[in-house]
This record gives C-alpha cells, structure tokens and sequence, in this order.
C-alpha cells in the first residue's frame, strides 16, 4: 500500500475522513474490483485534503497492482443485469443529447466500456460508438456482439492521433489511480468543443452525509470521491467549461436491487430476496435515484 497526495492540489496535508476497514497487509482481491461487488464498507483509509476538501484513498494498493485487477477482472453478474444496464444508458443519452445534439453520425468513445451496453445503445441511436476497457473478459464479451470495443485504456495505440465528438465515462473516474491526468488526455481525445460526460458518486450528497461510514459506496475499488464543487474545480483545471452539473439515478431489476440491499443488511436482503423471487417480481425495472450519483457535462475550451 502507497501513500499518495492530493489529486485536485497536489496537498499532503490530511483528515482521515473514514477510518480502514481492511487489514494493513491484506492482499488485493480482484473479485472486489466487479462492477457489481457488493463489498460495501470493505476499504482503505479515505482522507481529505485539508487545503482543497478533496477526499480520496490513501494509502492504496500500486497502480500496477490496481491496472492487473482490472485486466483480469471478469463479471457475469453484470451480463445477467444487462437489460437493466441499456435502460438506464438510453436515459442517460436522450439525456447527454439533449446537451450535445443528436448524433447525425458524430463520434463517441465511452471510456471503461466494460460489456459495451452503452456503446451498443449509442450506436443504435446513429453514433458512430466505439469503447475502450481494460478487462481482457469484457472487451471480449463486448467484441463477441460485433461492439467497437478495444481491450485497453484511453492510452491504447489504437487511440492515438484520433479524436472523438463526445467521450464519456460512466461510473468511471472514482476507480482511476490519477482522475486528473485521465481527464487531461480525455481532453486531447475530444475535438475542439467536444464533450465530456462524467458519471460518479456524490461525497457531499445528503445521503452521504447522513450514512457517514454505512454510505455503500465506501469500497475497495473505489479509490476517489468527488463532490460536485471538486469536480468542477478539475475539469476548469485541465480545461473544460462545466456545461451542467446534477444527480442523476439508473435503472435496476427489482431481483439484483434486494441482493445490493444483502450487502449492507445480511437478514433484511435475504427476506427481500426472498419476497421478491416468491412474487415474481425479479425483472421488474426500479428507477433509483438516491441524489448520491451525479452527471457532469464538460466542454473542452
């Protein structure tokens, strides 16, 4: 585990915001890096920085050791979840275009695409739609349905010298060992008045504030917290213009939302579960909207 300084500042100045949860030496698990672990309240010691209110993980694993998770991560849940994940990405681009336009064509590239569920919708809706993810599995699984998705990060060789209308990043950033240089070449991927779009966890949301440590997205692989204001203040850093900034929930089967309910309440889950799966409700798409997810769109200037 490394120490590390403040990504918004650069301060080494700090609070322990929330104490460790995982033991000094325990080893990475890589199954703690799926997108759906429920591995709620399982993590390093989260500060903030006393100069800038940046909260964020330290110390943490290496960024070798983090990139290698990632690479062999691999997630059938989430292939289970799929038809929860595309109505929730169609919301969230009839949201994106009515900032952006419509698609006429242009070119996306979602960043940390995982199975490719939103550059499949994209591509439906007449974007010319491509991905780029780091796991070996799920670049995979997304190449499988004909998906433009290259196994990588945004620093792949297929990238370079190439530039895109819109990039996004959907619950993307808070997993990245360095948010401001991932924004920063995101920012030499983009066209000249490009967009990007930001999808993270909300520090300060009210629900946040009101769960202190019992918050569920306190996690091992989440290793940055932003708020809306220090979000704001990287983006006009590297060079954006924050276009809008503001909660916005998803989509969830009613089955997959009880078993995230077990992993913060063990009995409570398995009498949801249970419930849920004798009333044959398991299918059934919940719009959740806590206010502790947010959307940011950026402009590059």
């Amino acid at each position: 585990m490394i120490e590390v300084a403040c990504n918004l500042c650069g301060g080494t100045s700090i609070k322990v915001r929330f104490p460790a949860t995982l033991h000094q030496n325990e080893a990475l698990n890589v199954d703690a890096f799926r997108c759906t672990s429920p591995g709620y309240g399982h993590h390093p010691r989260i500060v903030q920085c006393t100069r800038c209110g940046y909260v964020y993980a330290s110390p943490r694993w290496s960024d070798e050791e983090l990139l290698a998770a990632y690479t062999a991560v691999e997630d059938e849940t989430y292939v289970h979840e799929r038809a929860g994940r595309e109505l929730t990405f169609r919301k969230h681009l009839q949201a994106l275009e009515k900032v952006v336009g419509p698609a006429n064509g242009r070119s996306l590239l979602d960043i940390g695409a995982y199975i490719g569920v939103f550059v499949q919708v994209a591509a439906q809706r007449g974007w010319d739609a491509w991905g780029v993810e780091p796991s070996d599995w799920a670049a995979a699984e997304a190449q499988r349905h004909g998906l433009n998705v290259i196994a990588g990060t945004q620093y792949a060789p297929e990238l370079a010298g190439r530039q895109f209308d819109v990039i996004t990043m959907w619950d993307v950033i808070e997993h990245v060992t360095d948010p401001k240089s991932e924004i920063r070449h995101a920012r030499e991927l983009l066209r000249p008045g490009g967009v990007l779009v930001l999808h993270t966890m909300d520090i300060d949301s009210l629900l946040a504030r009101l769960m202190g440590t019992r918050w569920p997205w306190l996690m091992d692989m989440h290793l940055h917290y932003f708020s809306q204001k220090t979000m704001r203040a990287m983006l006009e850093d590297v060079g954006f213009r924050v276009l809008w900034s503001g909660a916005q929930g998803r989509y969830l089967r009613l089955g997959y939302l009880a078993t995230r309910l077990g992993g913060l309440h063990g009995g409570l889950g398995r009498l949801v579960e249970t419930a849920v799966r004798r009333l044959r409700l398991a299918e059934i798409p919940v719009p959740v909207n806590f206010g502790d997810l947010f959307t940011v769109y950026a402009q590059r200037v």
